[in-house]
């Protein structure tokens, strides 16, 4: 019996034992647990406490009851009833498809666009097949994209042009006559303006200025017209209210000869090689050969009134005059002594016709300018006689001028607008005004190099600009071209 209690007591003391070694271990866990609390609670009071808060910490009121996990934050459940998630997760979807389709019809669109617009062709036909080209074209759809590109070329073609002029020269005493013809640039570089009775050079290279000649302060005469001979620069040819002709060198300035045919004054003055054409106030057209001394070769009859315009083709093969008789006559390069009809007859300007110009790259166009009261570009075709083109500059049009580099026209203007615009070729769309003269505009003539244009105005100032700039591979490329359509016109003329 003893030894049974003590087996007992023994088991007891064991269990009691067990049981004190695990009461440490679960006493240190919650004592480990209060502390942790402690610090997060001290953490929060004072990474939340109020500055301007009116309670002290101290103050048992003050306290806040404690959640058990130590966290005073309350979480935000939210209430979805109210929300329609099948509509929405349908709208979100259907949105999405939407965007699909469109990005995929843009990009077959651009994909056909760069096929047709590369290879003229559509992606199941034949490399050589190029009638799908003109479907594709003609098509409304392709209209503005194609446009679109038509355009971006062109803007990213745009060349800058100075609307200033690079220098500005006095012609004091300079004629207010729009019926006259008193500058004129040779290929020499110098330039010809008449003032009055004299005549003065500019060398445009070295800035010089000299006198060629001058008629004599007491006589009433004057200067009409001025044109260089082409091929020989330093030839100049003069015209003058004495019903004369004048051929001076400007190299040794001196007078060659004079040459007496008119019966009024010269006021237009043109060269086809060695012979030279003159227009007089009562409307005839004569033509001198400078090889002999009988020069009156020949005589054109068909204007009323004052020629004021003349000027040969670049081929020798057509020449063009204008009269303030509202006329512009195309001629055949034909020297007999009497000739009254012209291949041409084109009476649509209603003022006076002094600004001519044949274009350089293409024989046959022929460009005319009217009068105060008329205004009007126009464009023909000496071919067949028929007008391209008709353009309503709304002034008075005293020059005109093709460009050597570009394909475009500009024009010198009067009243009212007294300035010089650039013209696109063929769509005849402005490309720049130059605006600087403080009168009307009377005449323009063009460097050698074909870079730049002088206008003189009734304001008596010269004013140059450097419009047509171009760059030197572009000028090379240029040159060369109209060195070989020279020499085949010379070889054609030796021909005939």
């Amino acid at each position: 019996m003893l030894i049974l209690k003590m087996e007992n007591c023994r088991k007891k003391s064991i269990s009691y034992s067990e049981h004190k070694t695990i009461t440490p271990g679960l006493s240190a866990l919650s004592f480990n647990n209060v502390k942790c609390n402690v610090n997060r609670t001290d953490l929060k009071k004072i990474l939340f406490k109020t500055p301007n808060s009116k309670k002290s910490a101290f103050c048992p009121s003050a306290k806040k009851k404690q959640t058990p996990g130590g966290f005073t934050n309350d979480r935000y459940i939210p209430n979805r009833v109210v929300s329609n998630m099948e509509i929405g997760y349908h709208l979100l979807h259907s949105k999405n498809s939407q965007d699909e389709d469109r990005e995929n019809q843009v990009d077959q669109v651009k994909r056909k666009l760069i096929n047709e617009t590369c290879n003229g062709i559509s992606d199941r036909t034949k490399v050589l097949n190029l009638h799908n080209k003109a479907d594709w074209e003609n098509s409304d759809k392709s209209a503005p994209y194609l446009n679109s590109l038509v355009n971006s070329v062109k803007k990213n073609t745009k060349r800058y042009i100075s609307p200033t002029p690079d220098r500005i020269l006095d012609a004091p005493d300079f004629r207010n006559d729009f019926y006259l013809n008193l500058i004129d640039w040779s290929s020499q570089n110098n330039l010809a303006v008449a003032l009055e009775q004299d005549l003065f050079l500019w060398n445009a290279g070295s800035g010089e200025i000299s006198q060629l000649f001058s008629m004599g302060e007491q006589n009433s005469d004057y200067i009409c017209s001025t044109s260089w001979q082409p091929s020989k620069g330093n030839i100049l040819a003069v015209g003058n209210s004495k019903n004369t002709v004048e051929l001076w060198d400007a190299n040794t300035q001196t007078c060659l000869r004079q040459m007496k045919s008119q019966k009024s004054r010269i006021g237009s003055l043109s060269w086809n090689n060695f012979i030279l054409t003159s227009g007089s106030r009562s409307g005839e057209i004569h033509h001198h050969d400078v090889r002999v001394a009988q020069h009156h070769v020949g005589t054109l009859k068909m204007h009323g009134q004052e020629v004021c315009g003349l000027k040969w083709s670049n081929n020798g093969r057509h020449l063009a005059s204008g009269g303030n008789d509202n006329l512009a006559l195309v001629w055949d390069a034909n020297y007999s002594v009497e000739t009254s009809q012209p291949l041409h007859i084109f009476r649509e300007h209603t003022a006076a016709v002094k600004a001519l110009a044949w274009c350089p790259w293409q024989n046959n166009l022929l460009a005319t300018g009217g009068g105060s009261s008329d205004g009007h570009i126009k464009l023909w075709n000496v071919s067949s006689g028929s007008l391209i083109q008709s353009i309503d500059s709304m002034s008075q049009i005293s020059c005109l001028l093709w460009s050597k580099y570009y394909k475009e026209l500009i024009s010198s203007h009067g009243y009212s607008t007294n300035q010089l615009t650039i013209w696109r070729y063929p769509d005849m769309t402005p490309v720049s005004d130059l605006i600087g003269h403080h009168s009307r505009v009377l005449m323009m003539a063009m460097s050698p190099d074909g870079e730049m244009v002088v206008s003189v105005g009734a304001d008596e100032t010269l004013r140059l600009w450097r419009c047509f700039a171009v760059d030197e591979k572009l000028k090379k490329s240029k040159d060369s071209s109209i060195v070989k359509n020279q020499s085949s016109t010379t070889l054609s003329r030796c021909i005939r």
